[in-house]
């Protein structure tokens, strides 16, 4: 396995057709879903549908999320890194690079949030300098609030999002 970036702790690396079952397997979970619209998947097409559309954004912009592999176990816990949000107008936003992560519940609370994230916008500041990377996290969702304030992004304001009916934080950082 060729890492994309590895941190003490972490292998981060392209998210492949061969990582299908593992991201079901984070996908499909109703607590990794608490503050992502409580909607987990329920078959490996929409697995593989995410993996198509990561493709595209590795291809079309040159990021996308990587599969996170933690180094001591070799165990895959899920995915980190950035995209290209050109879908959805978020908070008056439309065509930005987002952070972001999403791990199974059993690698919660060991850092792995941090450090992928830091690497991840570590990477980010070296490829694109003068752009700006943004974060968003339901308020409730305490944990990854912390985590984009400890990679230095600076909460800007928190909106209702209309079509879940949540409140969400809005995180940015320039270089």
């Amino acid at each position: 396995m060729k890492a994309y970036i590895e941190t003490e702790s972490l292998i981060l690396r392209k998210i492949e057709i061969t990582d299908t079952g593992n991201l079901y397997r984070l996908d499909s979970d109703p607590l990794v879903h608490k503050y992502l619209g409580n909607k987990p998947i329920s078959c490996m097409s929409k697995a593989k549908e995410y993996i198509d559309y990561i493709h595209m954004q590795y291809d079309t912009y040159g990021i996308g999320r990587w599969v996170t592999i933690e180094k001591s176990s070799g165990d895959f816990i899920g995915w980190s890194g950035l995209k290209m949000n050109f879908e959805e107008e978020m908070n008056g936003h439309i065509n930005y690079y987002d952070i972001g992560y999403r791990f199974i519940p059993q690698y919660w609370g060991k850092g792995y949030a941090t450090e992928s994230s830091t690497a991840a916008r570590d990477y980010f500041f070296d490829k694109y300098p003068d752009q700006k990377l943004c974060g968003l996290a339901e308020i409730e969702n305490l944990a990854s609030c912390r985590v984009l304030e400890k990679i230095g992004l600076e909460r800007k304001n928190d909106f209702l999002y209309t079509k879940e009916n949540v409140t969400i934080a809005w995180f940015e950082k320039t270089r």
